[in-house]
């Protein structure tokens, strides 16, 4: 099992280079002991970051839970002295390095009419392709090599993100977290917490970066953490290999509570059975969290929920159905987008692969409609945007599309009634 950590190319930008050390593989290597429970100690070399010198305090503690484990509660990497950087000063560099490649595609909000566009919690939920998998196990075909270089790979993912400016990100298929992710995103002000698939296919590819999993993150100044709830996911009593994470926050400004969820559930045709018991299990993991919350913090209403994934199913199969039916009172946000309100949209992934085209729905956002109002959406870009050769591309970083959705919490008196 082999973990390989790049160090930062000399080409960086300056912004990227006072964040990004060349430390990171004695970084990595030492979390992934960590997580795996070895009593080691070890210890990080010089650097001039202060952001990598609190994460170099984090792993070499003694040694933690599995972060799979439910009870595990990540610490927080988040240097809350540090001023945070400029989005939009990140966002321009990225688009420097990124000037030779096609345009970014153009996508546009989708006003719905609902909710107070001044409180507004923006959630984007997405799976940014893991490197490893893109460019050792996913064949595809019409996709160039070279398009798929991290090099430049990381700043296409990172213009996406501060394109749009999410208080909230759920992802998938990230392998990547400790060297790009988390120290980029915390610098923007982002809290996070990572946890990796237990039999990562990445880790079959030569010179990965370690395993892929899920992460979440959001804007620390306007969300308090209440508590964390890493999940291995499990089917017929037996435990997978899919995870997620349930995270409970406090909106600073309007003082609600809620928690919000990040999954991916098992891929590919025939394991339909085991992507619903998946769901199910997920399902009663989000009410005990959920009554947990309630309990301390004493309130005699439901903890509204927002749950992000790649659940790797179409509508039509159980798993979707369970979600839609559950007494958690959970919708699908991206229905907005539909004339009739009850229809998902066409794809959210489309990719060409020695099978051939491979154009579906599988990526959803679910929220707690009798306690948040959806404002907006982020509407798809078409068939003609995307190009004949499909995801991912010279201009698009994944196979799956971003789901971007903004959220406000309606009147508490509506919400009890």
């Amino acid at each position: 099992m082999q973990y390989h950590v790049n160090p930062a190319e000399s080409s960086v930008t300056p912004f990227i280079r006072n964040h990004w050390s060349y430390d990171l593989a004695l970084v990595y290597s030492c979390s992934c002991a960590v997580h795996s429970r070895s009593q080691s100690a070890c210890s990080m070399g010089s650097s001039t970051s202060s952001l990598y010198s609190a994460l170099a305090k984090t792993v070499s503690r003694p040694a933690l839970p599995h972060p799979c484990d439910s009870t595990y509660n990540p610490g927080n990497d988040l240097d809350l002295n540090q001023d945070p950087a400029d989005p939009l000063e990140l966002l321009r560099e990225c688009r420097e390095v990124l000037r030779n490649r096609p345009a970014q595609l153009q996508r546009a909000f989708v006003q719905t009419g609902h909710g107070d566009s001044r409180q507004t919690i923006r959630v984007m939920q997405w799976n940014v392709l893991a490197q490893a998998l893109g460019e050792g196990m996913d064949n595809f075909v019409q996709c160039p090599m070279d398009a798929l270089n991290w090099a430049e790979r990381k700043y296409l993912i990172l213009q996406e993100i501060l394109t749009y400016r999410p208080d909230i990100i759920c992802l998938q298929e990230v392998d990547h977290y400790f060297d790009m992710f988390q120290p980029v995103l915390a610098s923007l002000g982002y809290q996070s917490s990572f946890c990796p698939k237990p039999w990562s296919p990445c880790l079959d590819v030569e010179n990965n970066n370690g395993p892929d999993g899920c992460a979440l993150f959001f804007n620390h100044k306007r969300f308090q953490s209440l508590n964390t709830t890493h999940l291995r996911l499990s089917a017929m009593m037996l435990k997978t290999n899919q995870v997620a994470i349930v995270a409970a926050l406090r909106c600073r400004t309007t003082e609600r509570a809620f928690c919000v969820a990040v999954t991916h559930l098992k891929a590919r045709s025939g394991w339909e059975v085991l992507r619903s018991a998946q769901g199910s299990d997920l399902l009663r993991n989000l009410r005990t969290v959920a009554q947990r919350i309630e309990t301390k913090e004493k309130t005699d209403t439901d903890i509204p929920l927002i749950v992000c994934g790649d659940f790797n199913a179409e509508p039509s199969e159980d798993v979707y159905r369970n979600f839609a039916t559950s007494n958690l009172g959970l919708d699908s946000a991206y229905k907005h987008l539909s004339t009739d309100g009850k229809t998902e949209p066409p794809y959210t992934t489309w990719k060409i692969r020695p099978s051939g085209e491979s154009c579906h729905t599988l990526d959803y956002v679910w929220y707690s409609h009798r306690a948040f109002d959806v404002n907006a959406v982020l509407d798809f870009p078409t068939a003609e945007q995307i190009g004949p050769n499909r995801l991912p591309s010279y201009n698009y970083p994944s196979d799956h599309l971003s789901l971007v959705c903004d959220f406000s919490f309606k009147d508490p008196v509506l919400v009890s009634q």
